[in-house]
């Protein structure tokens, strides 16, 4: 074998190993020719992300996936290893979001740029989220609906159930006697406006007379308008001034002069005093009966015989 070719089997050996391991970092998310930035993401539960999956800022590919291990505090979250290999400044606190590329269910990494001057470092963690499956998304929507409909199901059987009660054979009954009634309610509704007409028929001039009559007397209080509003200017007055009046005093005094009364009247009746006993005792009334008749035989003897009396002398 000459030297050429030994070489060339050399280098091709060489450039065969060189390709497979860069074909094998590819395959792992590494590009040995490319200055890469590597960056973690800490999960709950990754929804289907595997390596080589690519991280993407505004639909456009920084990196990708490359590699995927559980914590090791034991707590069960996921490290997500993502090799960024575009140099565009990715701020400190974006957000690596897990997403549905496609309607397949495949998954990726969107970056959602944050606002802080700080650009992230190799090593750094961002802040996570992951964007509800599409199952997720139907239950969501379906959900209320789902309530919507069990509420109506509840409320058709309610509805049945009531129907049920109330169409058996004693509700049947009921029911038809309630018709019944109203239809009796009705026929009594029906006479007795029958009899208010033939009642307004029969009064028919009565009420004419009567509705006269409130007209003229509307017609007298239009036209004494004036004096009704004397008259109650009046009265206002004459409450005005039983409201100055002492009348309480009044009443009180009045009320002292009937007391006095009461007593007078009270010690007549017990004969008490001059009237008293006049009105007791008839001996007074005797007496002055007497006195009165021989007085009034004086004075017929004086005019009969004045003589007796009176005597002249002129001299």
């Amino acid at each position: 074998m000459t030297t050429y070719k030994k070489l060339f089997i050399g280098i091709t050996f060489i450039v065969a190993i060189g390709l497979f391991i860069w074909g094998y970092n590819f395959l792992k998310g590494k590009d040995i020719f490319n200055k890469q930035t590597i960056v973690f993401a800490e999960y709950e539960q990754v929804s289907g992300l595997s390596i080589a999956n690519p991280v993407l800022i505004n639909g456009f590919k920084v990196g990708q996936v490359s590699d995927m291990y559980f914590n090791p505090d034991m707590s069960g979250n996921i490290i997500v290893a993502l090799t960024l290999q575009n140099k565009f400044p990715v701020p400190k606190n974006s957000l690596a979001r897990i997403y549905s590329a496609d309607l397949m269910g495949s998954k990726a990494i969107e970056l959602r740029l944050g606002s802080s001057p700080e650009i992230i470092a190799p090593g750094d963690t961002l802040l996570t989220g992951i964007e509800a499956s599409l199952m997720d998304e139907v239950n969501a929507q379906v959900q209320p609906i789902k309530m919507k409909a069990e509420n109506l199901l509840a409320s058709i059987d309610s509805l049945v159930v009531a129907f049920r009660t109330v169409f058996n054979e004693n509700a049947r009954d009921n029911l038809k006697e309630s018709f019944n009634s109203i239809k009796n309610t009705f026929y009594n509704l029906e006479s007795t406006t029958s009899n208010l007409d033939s009642l307004v028929i029969t009064e028919r001039s009565n009420i004419s007379s009567i509705l006269q009559n409130v007209d003229s007397l509307t017609y007298t209080l239009s036209n004494n308008r004036e004096e009704i509003a004397t008259i109650i200017t009046n009265f206002k007055t004459l409450s005005d001034s039983l409201a100055k009046t002492d009348i309480p005093g009044t009443l009180g005094k009045a009320d002292v002069a009937i007391a006095q009364l009461n007593s007078i009247l009270t010690k007549i009746n017990e004969g008490q005093g001059t009237v008293g006993m006049l009105v007791h005792n008839d001996s007074l009334y005797i007496e002055l009966d007497r006195s009165a008749a021989e007085l009034n035989l004086l004075l017929k003897d004086i005019r009969e015989n004045p003589k007796r009396y009176v005597k002249f002398s002129l001299f």
